[in-house]
């Protein structure tokens, strides 16, 4: 359930020109969303960066109805409301200025652990992208790291599935409300992912993605991580918005080096060349760089030689098994499966190391 409290706290977010970072100096002055709506306005107008304006604009909002009826929304969809002053607010990113003042969150992984990497990239990675990635992935395993991400095609979605077939806890965080889940195809991770992780997202239930989200959304991956790795991104990737938010906020960040001729590389060369990342030239060192190489966990290796697999699996697994690699929409044509189901099973396929995607939207046997 839901009190007043919770319903004032989110009415500060939807008052105009208030902003997070005066909301933050109203709580930290009166304790409660609660006394600053029965605040005097001479009481608000008192408060530097308020003004008599800004406290007209909070004593004339009567709206609440609309935070009356997200909180009804989100109590019945079982996401958590998340206000900066919670305990379970994410500790690294309620100390950015710019920290939003309400996070919606659905999942079972702690967002204050004490190993938080971000690990992002563009959509259109290489082969050396993806293999880097789950190699570092791996590698990481071993010392009980969260990996966070944006859930986007490429390199994001390589970090979520190879997280949950290592058996790590992965957050993604999101440009829009959880009404939706985009892109469309990562539904499956998506629902996967609220099972060994959750999903992360400042947006009301029914907001839609808008390219103005995602720098929005960029500054929350960048804020709520120890460090920050860039895998593979052009000079003007989104990736590089995410790092010189982390940067800014005084975190680790590390860029993987490429080829000077690849464009995909160019970001992360700029980023080097600048001093605003450290090169990451193999795993062990970016842990030492950390501090984590005495945190380790032992770690039992066990091979898995027989799956059991779904009929819908199995129609999948034999139909890549009669060729080199197929184009999903190959896949969907031939199996005869529904989108849902397809893509449903496809991820089950990933998890379980069967097959991999390659670049362009096509699979094949692993």
């Amino acid at each position: 359930m839901y009190t007043q409290e919770h319903i004032y706290r989110l009415s500060l977010t939807r008052i105009p020109d208030l902003g997070s970072i005066l909301t933050k100096y109203l709580i930290e002055h009166f304790g409660s969303a609660t006394a600053i709506f029965r605040a005097k306005p001479k009481e608000l107008a008192a408060i530097d960066g308020i003004g008599e304006y800004r406290a007209n604009q909070i004593k004339q909002f009567k709206n609440h109805s609309e935070a009356e009826r997200e909180l009804s929304l989100i109590v019945e969809k079982n996401i958590q409301l998340l206000f900066i002053t919670d305990e379970h607010y994410p500790k690294k990113l309620r100390n950015c200025a710019d920290a939003p003042l309400v996070l919606f969150y659905k999942g079972n992984a702690g967002l204050n652990h004490n190993k938080i990497v971000s690990i992002i990239g563009t959509r259109h990675h290489t082969d050396y992208g993806r293999w880097a990635t789950e190699q570092i992935i791996r590698e990481l395993q071993p010392y009980q790291v969260t990996v966070i991400s944006g859930l986007a095609y490429g390199i994001d979605a390589i970090a979520h599935k190879t997280a949950l077939q290592q058996q790590m806890n992965t957050v993604g965080v999101l440009a829009h409300g959880f009404k939706t889940i985009y892109p469309g195809l990562h539904q499956s991770l998506a629902n996967e992912m609220m099972h060994r992780g959750g999903l992360l997202t400042e947006f009301l239930f029914n907001e839609l993605p808008d390219r103005h989200h995602f720098p929005k959304r960029n500054r929350i991956v960048a804020g709520m991580s120890d460090a920050t790795i860039i895998i593979e991104t052009a000079v003007k990737g989104g990736s590089m918005i995410t790092a010189d938010l982390a940067f800014q906020y005084n975190r680790d960040v590390f860029a993987l080096p490429g080829r000077i001729n690849d464009t995909k590389s160019s970001g992360c060369l700029q980023l080097i060349a600048e001093n605003k990342a450290t090169p990451f030239i193999h795993t062990s060192g970016f842990l030492e760089t950390m501090g984590w190489m005495e945190t380790r966990k032992k770690k039992t290796v066990e091979k898995k030689l027989f799956y059991d697999l779904s009929p819908e699996e199995q129609i999948i697994l034999s139909l890549l098994q009669q060729q080199t690699q197929m184009h999903i929409d190959d896949i969907y044509l031939q199996s005869k499966l529904s989108s849902s189901v397809l893509a449903a099973a496809i991820l089950n396929l990933e998890l379980q190391n069967i097959i991999i995607q390659l670049p362009g939207k096509y699979y094949k046997v692993n």
